[in-house]
């Protein structure tokens, strides 16, 4: 009986480390819409803060926990102008985290409901999405 009793608490060992190792590998974006900012955590530890622009005036940007849908690394709305949207994460219907030029607009609402960063950092954090993979990756959009 010891010896069944030690055998699966070395299975149990065995799962929870599996476990806890994919849980480490998580990315996560939190973004906050009220002092318009992201911030990246991977393994839970701050690796980036980062000025955004989120849905200003009239559009409104989702708040809520969202794994990425789909990503390009260029897109363009056909919504809005075809304006480019580079390093595309979409991670509720047409809603996605994405570079722009207009940088002077950072830190506070200017976007149709996109979260808006620098397009160094959405590049950043694209690369960072598609290494751990995006079922490993969260956004999550509070205030």
């Amino acid at each position: 009986m010891k010896r069944f009793v030690a055998s699966l608490l070395l299975v149990l060992a065995v799962l929870l480390a599996g476990v806890s190792s994919s849980l480490a590998a998580r990315l996560v974006a939190q973004v906050n819409l009220s002092n318009q900012t992201m911030t990246v955590k991977k393994n839970g530890r701050v690796l980036y803060r980062w000025a955004i622009s989120s849905g200003r005036k009239g559009y409104r940007t989702p708040t809520g926990t969202y794994s990425p849908k789909r990503m390009h690394k260029m897109w363009y709305s056909r919504k809005y102008d075809m304006s480019p949207m580079p390093y595309s994460i979409f991670f509720r219907g047409g809603y996605a985290i994405h570079g722009t030029n207009y940088v002077s607009r950072l830190g506070r609402p200017a976007s149709h409901g996109c979260i808006r960063l620098r397009t160094s950092h959405a590049r950043t954090l694209y690369n960072l999405t598609r290494q751990v993979g995006p079922a490993n990756m969260r956004v999550s959009i509070s205030y």
